[in-house]
């Protein structure tokens, strides 16, 4: 007698998908703010950080004594009259509303992004800000000039800096977005800053942006004993 065939294998079971085994990102809620004289000691942090990145610290004298005299002086004129900070936050967690700083033509400025991995940020301790897991990111410090082509002022922007861990992560581009933008919201006429020719990453991000890089523009520059003796000719 020939053998039984063998029963049909079981069908297998469906599989069941659990939701907190899917992946959903990372979000990071991210905040822009005028900074205030008591952001001095980060934005102080920040200055020598960006010297050390642009191999320039032998020039960095900067303390934050003498930032809060001129960044905050008593009796300081309006943001964006004179020199103006945007501070990036960064949170795992929604900011809560602050107010708007007796700044009446601008509004902090929330985003949320979503990243694939979480964001390692060895030095998030130092750079604390307020409460809970609100952490200082960035900054970028920027003030008015004018253009007598357009007859229009405009912006020009001294420093744009984002903690390396933060980088290439949009954050950069909400810090120049957020200067554009007040820009725009005033009627001014454009937006100016400087970048070294040996950083392509930066010349990159900018020209991506839209920017012109300007090669046959050179920066000139009085400083120091050139210029203590300059101000002495002729006078």
């Amino acid at each position: 007698m020939a053998a039984a065939a063998p029963p049909p294998s079981p069908t297998p079971a469906p599989a069941v998908i659990r939701e907190d085994l899917v992946p959903t990102g990372h979000q990071v809620f991210s905040r822009i703010r005028l900074a205030t004289n008591a952001d001095v000691p980060h934005i102080h942090k920040f200055i020598h950080q960006m010297a050390v990145f642009e191999r320039l610290t032998h020039l960095f004298s900067a303390t934050e004594s003498s930032l809060s005299a001129t960044l905050f002086p008593e009796n300081s004129p309006p943001p964006f009259t004179t020199f103006t900070i945007f501070l990036l936050e960064v949170s795992q967690n929604p900011f809560l509303p602050i107010d708007n700083q007796n700044c009446t033509n601008f509004s902090p400025i929330h985003k949320t992004i979503n990243l694939d991995l979480p964001i390692s940020d060895p030095e998030a301790e130092m750079f604390k800000s307020g409460g809970n897991d609100e952490v200082v990111a960035g900054f970028v410090l920027f003030f008015p000039n004018y253009s007598s082509f357009l007859a229009k002022p405009g912006f020009y922007i001294e420093d744009i800096f984002v903690m390396e861990c933060y980088r290439r992560k949009g954050f950069g581009r909400l810090l120049l977005s957020a200067v554009a933008a007040q820009a725009a919201k005033m009627g001014y006429g454009r937006v100016e800053w400087v970048v070294l020719d040996w950083n392509v990453n930066a010349i990159k991000f900018y020209e991506e942006m839209g920017a012109q890089i300007l090669q046959e523009w050179r920066v000139c520059r009085l400083t120091g004993g050139a210029l203590e003796a300059f101000a002495n000719v002729n006078i």
